[in-house]
């Protein structure tokens, strides 16, 4: 990465997709972002530009304000922005004079004059110019007239940055360094430089190296005792930090910051340091005497020597998590497709990962040949073929595994596919999680089963990030962020093992389509949480058992979603839901009529009949389903997680809205913690 400090020495950028803020603590919520923009560019074949300011636009604009506290220098910015791969950080001087432009000029003049960019990522709330009278709306009216395109992060993506933000500061001011550090994705560190103190640790065998912070604008944690390990002439360091003011001497220096390097003899003066900070071991307090104070020292390295063993890998939350996980492929006549695909799927396994392959009684010669070129595979064999839904409930019952993963034959895995979503399940209450899924044929875009994770609309009709009805989008970052959804793909399903037992696994009549839906449904009215996680990408090439757009297609979709909705909603809304699904369903025959699809209106009516034909046998399934959820219940229902009050069919059709993000709805999205367990 390239940082540039001046204006004037800009190189011209190429294809540029800038974004602009001060990304303080550049924190798992900028990290996000960070890579959208680092993917918008990679696609246009551009570079990737962060633009941000020094000093801090609130200390020139409100000098009088001596509140603001950082989170990171422009050091470590450089640093964590490199980490992302951006390709160049831009360090704007910010002064009285540049604050002085008025929106346009800040387009013209600067803008659009150093940067050219074909596009500005920006934040719905963000204003420029003279007295922030600039604002999105502005900055897209002139897109046309200099060739930008803007986008926009959606209201729900930057109040989470911002409350990530301040949930990083209040933890830190309280102490709580380990929240802070599972919120940035690493430990909250200061760099300082060591000066003369009054030598008294040495006097109690304690000798410490007092930091002056570099940034006099430093947000310093609680005062107290911490573990720390330190970075000191290139090597790590372990030992404790002290924040306080000493109320033992009362020597009126005010606040200092003392570190303790555990067995370390030698001059530290002058030296610039960097501490980072991984867990708070007490607060501070007044002791007796100097002795007293040496007998407390001793405990707390005790400690603190204890807590930074258990955190070798401090800042990894969940990366040594490898539970016992079994891929299963269920198969039926797509030896082809085992050809390809299979062995990159044994090369791309995470740690104490084994590859089933469940047959489906295929007639082709996938058996003999999984037999012949894949020894380490174990293959299951089963009697005829029983879908995907019922396939699967059979094969499971014979594959011993904390983590069973779901995979189409004909997907492409990548390397580290499993690490960043096996990690979730350390958190008990995830129950399944998928990756985003690409399509194979367009690997720009995304992929009909599942995109980026799957949403409900509130008549029980799915659509996904990244794919609405038939439309996929080009994948450009936009949906990079870990969420909360409703579904989770079946062509890539990370399904926790006991839960799906308890849910008593899919709905065996199902066949296939729909099966995860429901599956997902159940989980997530028992209380788990259903994620994706973009962090891992697959590439799909989709239909290759049973093709999208065909009758039998249409009659799973139509039949199976009815079913599902009817079994898992409230009874007071399957009243007036009925009618309205009915209604609608009507509007989608006619719809294939006018597009000379007549098997796609007899599967319709095929399905409807299906369903009240089969009634008797869905209410029954209904009130032992329920039973099951409340057997199996870890917390109070999920189910507004990835659910909207809007009708999707209305938004696509009536109102011409194809992407995920132009679909007008009230939502309730919740943003997902990825690496941490929470109850």
């Amino acid at each position: 990465m390239e940082v540039h400090y001046h204006l004037a020495d800009l190189p011209r950028f190429r294809r540029a997709v800038i974004t602009i803020g001060s990304f303080d603590g550049v924190h798992r919520g900028h990290q996000q972002l960070l890579k959208r923009i680092r993917r918008m560019a990679e696609r246009r074949q551009g570079e990737s530009v962060v633009i941000t300011f020094y000093p801090h636009p609130r200390t020139v604009l409100r000098p009088e304000d001596d509140s603001l506290r950082l989170l990171s220098t422009t050091e470590e910015k450089e640093r964590f922005c490199a980490e992302q791969g951006i390709d160049h950080l831009v360090v704007v001087p910010f002064d009285r004079e540049f604050s002085q432009q008025s929106p346009s000029e800040y387009i013209e003049n600067f803008l659009v004059r150093y940067f050219r960019p074909e596009r500005i990522v920006i934040g719905y709330d963000h204003q420029f110019g003279k007295d922030r009278s600039g604002d999105v709306e502005y900055l897209r009216y002139f897109g046309n007239q200099y060739g930008y395109e803007v986008v926009e992060i959606a209201a729900q993506e930057v109040n989470a940055i911002t409350v990530s933000s301040t949930k990083i500061r209040e933890s830190l001011l309280e102490g709580r360094v380990g929240d802070a550090a599972e919120l940035m994705g690493r430990p909250y560190e200061i760099t300082g430089t060591v000066i003369h103190g009054n030598q008294l640790g040495r006097t109690i065998d304690y000798p410490t190296a007092n930091l002056q912070p570099d940034e006099a604008l430093k947000l310093i944690p609680a005062h107290g005792i911490y573990a720390v390990t330190a970075r000191v002439g290139g090597s790590m360091r372990r030992g404790m930090l002290y924040i306080g003011d000493r109320p033992v001497v009362e020597d009126g220096r005010g606040t200092i910051i003392e570190l303790h390097l555990f067995d370390f003899d030698g001059d530290l003066y002058d030296q610039s340091i960097t501490v980072y900070f991984h867990e708070f071991l007490r607060g501070d307090r007044k002791l007796e005497d100097l002795r007293s104070l040496q007998e407390q020292l001793r405990k707390d390295e005790e400690t603190a020597r204890q807590v930074l063993d258990t955190h070798a890998d401090v800042g990894s939350t969940g990366d040594n998590y490898h539970p016992k996980t079994a891929v299963v492929i269920l198969n039926y006549n797509g030896v082809d497709y085992l050809r390809k695909y299979l062995g990159r799927v044994e090369e791309c396994l995470a740690p104490n990962a084994h590859v089933v392959v469940a047959d489906n009684k295929s007639s082709d010669d996938s058996v003999t040949y999984l037999r012949q070129h894949h020894p380490d595979v174990e293959v299951i064999e089963l009697a005829e073929n029983y879908g995907y839904a019922d396939g699967y409930n059979r094969a499971l019952q014979r594959v011993k595994a904390e983590v069973y993963v779901l995979l189409n034959s004909d997907v492409r895995v990548t390397p580290q596919w499993m690490e960043s979503i096996l990690a979730h399940f350390e958190d008990p209450l995830v129950g399944a999680v998928q990756p985003k899924v690409l399509s194979e044929h367009q690997p720009e875009c995304f992929e009909y089963a599942g995109a980026s994770g799957g949403y409900l609309d509130f008549l029980g009709y799915p659509f996904c990030r990244g794919r609405v009805f038939a439309h996929t989008e080009r994948d450009e970052g936009q949906y990079d962020c870990c969420k909360e959804i409703f579904w989770a793909t079946g062509a890539a399903f990370f399904v926790r093992a006991s839960t799906f037992h308890t849910m008593e696994g899919f709905e065996p009549e199902y066949f296939a389509h729909a099966e995860e839906i429901d599956l997902c449904w159940r989980m997530k009215r028992a209380g788990y949480k259903i994620l994706a996680e973009p962090e891992s990408t697959v590439y799909h090439v989709g239909g290759g058992t049973l093709a999208y757009d065909t009758p039998r297609k249409a009659f799973l979709n139509f039949r199976n979603t009815l079913i599902t909705s009817f079994k898992n909603e409230e009874a007071t809304r399957l009243i007036w839901w009925l009618p309205v699904r009915l209604l609608l369903d009507g509007a989608a025959a006619l719809l294939f009529l006018v597009q000379g699809k007549l098997g796609h209106i007899l599967s319709i009516l095929r399905a409807h009949w299906s369903f009240y034909l089969q009634l008797p046998l869905w209410v029954y399934r209904r009130e032992r389903r329920n039973k099951e959820i409340e057997f199996g219940r870890v917390g109070p229902p999920r189910t507004d997680a990835g659910r909207v009050s809007d009708s999707i069919a209305l938004q696509y059709y009536l109102l011409g809205n194809k992407r995920f993000s132009d679909v007008v709805i009230r939502q309730v999205c919740v943003e997902a913690k990825p690496e941490t367990a929470t109850t």
